[in-house]
Order: C-alpha cells, then sequence, then structure tokens
C-alpha cells in the first residue's frame, strides 16, 4: 500500500473539514456576542424599574387581560413559574381583581397571531390584549414591512372586538445587518402610533444578553430572569392601567 498516496487524498478533505469547523466556531461567537451587545444596549431606565412598582395605584374594577406571545412568555424550557404567572401572583397577593390569561405558543409567529387572535378573543373576552409576537419572524428575516401588517392586523381585530391592546417589544441579534434590525425595531414603533396602542419597547430589559438569566441557547430567559421580567413588564402596566 502506498501510504504517501493515501495521506494526499486525506489531505485535503481534512483541510475542508477544519476550514468548515473554524467557520462554524466564527459564527457561533459572533452570535454569541450579538446577543451579548444587544443586553449591553438596553437603556438605564429600562434596567432600572426593576421592584420600583406600586400596585395599589391600579384600579380596583376587575380587568381580564390576555396575551398573545410566544416562548419568551409561554415557559418555554422553564422548572418554575413564568414571568406572567408570577405577574398574576402579584396581582393576587396586591388584593388586585387583575388577572392575565396566558395563550402564548413556543414559536409563534406574527402570521400565527393573525390567525388565532379573533378565536382566542372571543373565548376569553378580555378587556386588554396584550401581542407578544415578532421575534422569531426577526429571527427568521421576515421582511418587516410583513411583520408591521401583522402586528397591525392583530391589534386591529382585537380593537373591534372591543378590547384596549398594548404591544411588547423585542429585540434581535444582528444577523441581517444593522438596516434590517433598526427596520424591525421600528415595526413596534409604527404600530404602537398608528393604532395608539401602549409599547414596552424590549420587554425582557437587561435580561438579553445576560449569561447568567438565560438558558444555554441565549435566547430564553431561565428562572432567574423571570422575576425581574415581571418585574419590568409590571411597571409598564401600572403605568398603562393606572392612566385609564
Amino acid at each position: 500500500m502506498n501510504h504517501s498516496n493515501a495521506f494526499e487524498r486525506v489531505l485535503p478533505n481534512f483541510r475542508l473539514y477544519r476550514l468548515k469547523m473554524v467557520a462554524i466556531i466564527h459564527q457561533t461567537i459572533f452570535l454569541a456576542t450579538a446577543i451579548l451587545l444587544i443586553g449591553m444596549m438596553v437603556s438605564p431606565s429600562s434596567a432600572a424599574v426593576e421592584n420600583e412598582f406600586d400596585l395599589s395605584v391600579l384600579p380596583d374594577k376587575e380587568i381580564r387581560m390576555l396575551i398573545l406571545g410566544d416562548s419568551l412568555s409561554s415557559g418555554y424550557g422553564l422548572q418554575e413559574a413564568g414571568w406572567v404567572e408570577l405577574t398574576n401572583i402579584a396581582f393576587k397577593e396586591a388584593g388586585k381583581n387583575i388577572v392575565i390569561v396566558n395563550d402564548s405558543i413556543s414559536g409563534d409567529t406574527t402570521a400565527g397571531g393573525v390567525a388565532r387572535v379573533e378565536g382566542s378573543i372571543e373565548r376569553i373576552r378580555p378587556d386588554w390584549v396584550i401581542i407578544e409576537l415578532g421575534g422569531n419572524d426577526g429571527l427568521r428575516g421576515l421582511p418587516p414591512k410583513v411583520i408591521e401588517k401583522n402586528l397591525t392586523s392583530m391589534v386591529e381585530r382585537a380593537q373591534q372586538a372591543g378590547a384596549k391592546t398594548m404591544l411588547l417589544g423585542i429585540k434581535i441579534p444582528p444577523n441581517y445587518g444593522r438596516s434590517y434590525t433598526e427596520k424591525f425595531e421600528q415595526v413596534f414603533v409604527k404600530v404602537s402610533k398608528k393604532t395608539n396602542s401602549p409599547l414596552l419597547p424590549f420587554f425582557i430589559g437587561r435580561v438579553g444578553g445576560d449569561p447568567e438569566l438565560n438558558q444555554s441557547d441565549m435566547i430564553h430567559p431561565n428562572d432567574a430572569a423571570q422575576p425581574i421580567i415581571r418585574d419590568l413588564v409590571l411597571a409598564f402596566l401600572i403605568e398603562v392601567l393606572s392612566a385609564e
């Protein structure tokens, strides 16, 4: 057997394998860094609201809220209560007759939200509809105009059914470039303005990009992050509901 010829045949394959592995490693590092940067870019005010809320200012009347969300609200991968359940517990402990009915589905998109929003409203009969969708659309590179159209459709259908609406926005890693990322984030602002729906721009706040507050995929918040998200959303809800 000619070992020299065998080595020459194997070497190109080895070089190709090594190049592929290096590319994968670089891509992984880039994604992790991008997510970390998103967390660092959160404004100080977003992080500072933790535990700085007074539930006594909330209305005493009964308020039923419906949230249409994705894995960030459905409790994906959690061992304990997610932020929606923790928020309901906070309402109950404060003696408030306010409840959030969680109709979030892991992996859901704005198109999925459009398809089920009317059925969910008919079933739950909410006073408010909270829309937390769009993140999966952005991760897949869906055109921002399509995301905007779907979110607008959801809001308008909810309002036509007699419910008030609010939006929980999200940010994504800059995988598709700065232009796409900026247009994606502006989608929530545009829909908020044209439908008169209150907006929490980045509802997971400083949780984004923090290894201590995310699961191993660095996308889904872990159990330790849930009270932080609860507090961020609670502060937002207090501002919106107390203004009624």
